[in-house]
């Protein structure tokens, strides 16, 4: 998460799905699930689509409509990911302004009518910066700003690993930007 800042405004770039990471896994789903396709045809047409994989050993039923229905399932898993991956879905920014006493919590969506999702809120309406802890198999560490008469807006990305560190120091700084207290310690 990139920042910057100065007296009056402070504001947080928000890391989307555009990462190394989907990228590759996309990939590799697009590839692997290709290869299950043409595998699963081949055992139907009786040629090999794919040069040094036989298929002769697979009969069509049922492994051949098996290893074409994963494929088929495959592809589209891939697909949606590497449209994820295009529209950077869930990036955005975190934008505290002082002097005009407004803030506004962007991210990017799916393509439709809800694609820009945008919530503006006055920093006299917001209570407090929260830090919700949940150890254990499935950890995770979520800062949000608790706003008076609405739920907890998160900051932070589902699945972004910060150290406990890290998180507290992003919490501090921001509580003592907007000059409001912290919760959730």
């Amino acid at each position: 998460m990139m920042s910057s800042r100065s007296k009056w405004v402070q504001v947080e770039f928000i890391k989307g799905s555009r990462t190394f990471a989907n990228l590759c896994w996309a990939c590799i789903l697009v590839c692997g699930a290709t290869g299950f396709l043409l595998v699963g045809f081949s055992s139907f047409i009786g040629k090999d689509l794919i040069p040094n994989i036989s298929s002769k050993q697979i009969a069509f039923i049922p492994q051949g409509l098996v290893m074409c229905f994963y494929g088929i399932a495959g592809l589209f898993m891939g697909f949606y990911l590497c449209c994820t991956v295009f529209w950077d879905v869930g990036g955005g920014y975190n934008y505290f302004d002082k002097q005009e006493g407004i803030s506004y919590v962007f991210r990017w969506g799916f393509p439709g009518k809800n694609r820009r999702i945008r919530i503006q809120l006055l920093l006299k309406d917001i209570e407090a910066v929260g830090l919700k802890t949940q150890e254990g198999l499935f950890s995770s560490r979520i800062l949000y700003l608790k706003v008076r008469g609405q739920r907890s807006i998160p900051l932070t990305r589902i699945g972004e690993n910060f150290t406990l560190d890290n998180l507290e120091k992003k919490a501090a700084e921001l509580a003592r930007f907007l000059r409001v207290s912290i919760e959730g310690f």
